[in-house]
């Protein structure tokens, strides 16, 4: 099979925060980035526009490092299911099957390089903004 097109980029990244209010401050005070999306008192989504990061607050990281996930942008939700469907035919472990989000967004989840969780997601907001 084929690769599918081009991603629109890795430009999405999730980190667990002990300290999810410091986290905000620090990335929309101090770095410029506003928030896009708050789903929960534990989960805020930041942006500059053409990127996302989301903040998960925990109590502890509890022998899990800081970086939940990094995302690669794509362009539909159509494409969100061929890259998955390219990525398992190339023996890459998946972690979830396709599922379109509460905010609209379609995505799943495998396993890259020394175990990283890398997630394939479709973004409305970013994808919008693009077209």
């Amino acid at each position: 099979m084929n690769r599918p097109g081009p991603t629109q980029g890795l430009r999405h990244i999730a980190l667990f925060v002990t300290e999810l209010a410091a986290a905000e401050h620090f990335f929309v005070d101090l770095m410029g980035m506003a928030v896009e999306w708050r789903p929960d008192p534990d989960n805020v989504y930041l942006t500059t526009g053409n990127d996302n990061l989301a903040l998960h607050g925990v109590k502890a990281l509890e022998g899990r490092g800081q970086l939940d996930h990094i995302g690669f942008f794509i362009e539909s939700p159509e494409a969100v299911d061929h890259w998955h469907t390219y990525l398992l035919s190339n023996d890459v472990k998946m972690l979830t099957e396709p599922r379109t989000h509460r905010d609209g967004a379609r995505s799943f989840y495998c396993r890259g390089p020394s175990d990283v969780r890398i997630q394939v997601i479709y973004h409305p907001p970013i994808a919008m903004s693009e077209a």
